[in-house]
């Protein structure tokens, strides 16, 4: 069998469920149930590279900024901030939970968590029209203190909801720094684990130092983009159903086992993908088989190793 180099994208509910309370119990079952699935690619001696989502996480970390402010007058961090705090937390469970796996199925390899940057444009388009929620629901006095005090930018929920949400911008990813040691690393036979909730969002200026922006990037644009650079030949998106459909929860809702570049394109300008479920995931998917990967799959973590579940993406549908 040949060697492969495989991404694997683990969804936010890879990690934490949304009717949980978020206990580190609760994280580290889930994450190990998630973590079972990759061990076949493992044992076949695939390179496997991890990426992982922080929606839940890095959204409680904005509200304990909030209650620390306060009650104890703590001064916030920024967003940059937490979302290294969401990344070196995550990184370090999964980490933990895969080395404990090994010991249980009898395998010897290093696995290497790395606090990811991810570089932007800092006059992106996204800037000037920020649609990322994060944090807590606030009622409309408190949401327009905080827009007096701290210049935040909030929208209204769903009805359903009820209340104000802050948002913030969510840039396209352009590059991802360490590029090579993460190869190297991969190369020398570790899991890496890298890019995670998108990556640290940073800009470049004039004079080429590195500076931080309140954004949050994509996850699964991040992860394609890292496929894309390490030239990996598979790309996997773990998320909370075994396929995509189009037209998904209508009646006329259609299974997709496999979906080529030209059907991907023409489905998602005609809208039959969510823009705010898997529209984004086939776009990210699309990405990376348009920058040389070879396939991508969207499928629930308990099916990745089994070929009969997933939708397959590539340019050409496969025989």
């Amino acid at each position: 069998m040949k060697k492969k180099k495989i991404v694997i994208a683990l969804g936010g509910n890879a990690l934490l469920r949304g009717n949980q309370a978020g206990t580190i119990e609760e994280q580290e079952q889930n994450t190990y149930d998630t973590l079972m699935n990759i061990i076949p690619f493992i044992k076949e001696g695939h390179e496997v590279i991890l990426s992982h989502g922080n929606g839940p996480q890095v959204g409680n970390i904005l509200m304990r900024n909030d209650a620390g402010e306060i009650m104890y007058k703590i001064p916030q961090m920024p967003l940059d901030i937490c979302v290294a705090d969401s990344q070196g937390g995550i990184g370090y469970m999964i980490e933990r939970v895969l080395r404990n796996i090994f010991i249980e199925e009898g395998i010897e390899k290093d696995i290497v968590t790395l606090v990811s940057q991810v570089a932007v444009d800092k006059n992106d388009s996204a800037f000037q029209n920020p649609t990322k929620p994060v944090g807590k629901i606030y009622d409309k006095e408190t949401a327009d203190k905080l827009v007096a005090d701290k210049k935040w930018i909030f929208k209204p929920t769903p009805k359903k909801v009820g209340g104000w949400r802050r948002v913030v911008p969510s840039p396209e990813p352009l590059d991802i720094f360490n590029i090579k040691t993460i190869e190297s690393i991969t190369d020398a036979g570790a899991v890496v684990i890298a890019s995670g909730g998108g990556g640290i969002p940073v800009y470049i200026d004039e004079n080429k130092k590195v500076r931080p922006t309140e954004a949050v990037i994509d996850k699964d644009k991040a992860s394609a983009l890292l496929a894309a650079k390490i030239k990996a030949d598979e790309f996997y998106i773990l998320t909370d159903v075994p396929y995509v459909y189009i037209n998904f929860n209508e009646p006329n809702q259609q299974k997709l086992d496999f979906l080529n570049r030209k059907d991907a394109l023409r489905y998602t300008a005609e809208g039959k993908f969510g823009e705010g479920n898997m529209a984004p995931k086939i776009r990210a998917c699309l990405n990376f088989i348009e920058n040389g990967g070879n396939k991508s799959v969207i499928t629930e973590a308990t099916k990745l190793t089994d070929k009969s579940y997933g939708t397959k993406i590539t340019m050409e549908y496969e025989d």
